[in-house]
Order: C-alpha cells, then sequence, then structure tokens
C-alpha cells in the first residue's frame, strides 16, 4: 500500500501481521547557529533552517486515528513544533510493542532527526499534509 495520506497510515499500520507502535517525533523550524543573511532570508520564505525534535509520544495506532487530535494533544503541553515525524515498531506473537519498549527508538529516531538522517521516515506539517523535505 502507498501511503498518500495520514489516514493511510492508520489504514496500514492496523493492516500489518502484527500490531503496531507508531512513534512521533515533533520538530521545531529553526536557523542554524552561524546563519547567514542569505538563509534568513530563506527562512523567512519558509525554506531551509533545521529541525530540531522538541517532543515525542508513541501510540497505538487506535489511539491516534486522527491528525487533529495529535495536533490538540500537543498544544496541551505549550510546546511549538512545525513538523511531525512519523516511524512505527511491529509487536511479536499478536501484541504490539509497549511504550516502554518504544524508548530506544524514539531516542534514535530523535538523534536521526538531528543528523538529517530522515528519508525513512513520514513527515507531516501541522495540517497533517504529507509533506518531502529536501
Amino acid at each position: 500500500m502507498q501511503i498518500e495520506s495520514y489516514e493511510d497510515l492508520i489504514m496500514a499500520a492496523m493492516e500489518q501481521p502484527e500490531p503496531q507502535r507508531l512513534l512521533f517525533v515533533f520538530a521545531k523550524s529553526e536557523m542554524p547557529e552561524g546563519y547567514s543573511s542569505e538563509q534568513q532570508e530563506r527562512f523567512d520564505r519558509g525554506e531551509g533552517g533545521v529541525l530540531t525534535p522538541v517532543l515525542c509520544v508513541d501510540k497505538l495506532p487506535g489511539e491516534a486515528m486522527h491528525f487533529h487530535e495529535l495536533v490538540q494533544e500537543s498544544e496541551n503541553t505549550g510546546i511549538h513544533w512545525d513538523v511531525a515525524f512519523v516511524g512505527a515498531m511491529a509487536g511479536r506473537a499478536g501484541f504490539p510493542p509497549s511504550s516502554d519498549e518504544a524508548g530506544q527508538p524514539l531516542q534514535l529516531m530523535m538523534s536521526n532527526i538531528n543528523s538529517g538522517m530522515v528519508a525513512h521516515l513520514l513527515t507531516f506539517n501541522r495540517k497533517g499534509e504529507m509533506i518531502a523535505l529536501f
């Protein structure tokens, strides 16, 4: 199944042979240290900058059916974010991974995002639209 929307992601996760746990890392777009005026101009146009993880959470697909619910939940933290990265973990023997098991993969996701290694993750803007990062 090709995933073209958040709803596709949830459907794909629910159709997997083993139960899934979704991993969400929310990142804020910022200017890098020592930025140039050209970088500032691009950033002001909504281009460039760096994405810094600011919040993460794991959920079962049934707990994250609608993207707007994730946005509302994140707003309760008071932490602003611009981009949501999503990965998944498969369970075993018919049981989904626990939240405790999600801790290390979430840390790895944050590290990968900080290093710019995001090609393997799905990426959504605050409206729940899939976006491509270049």
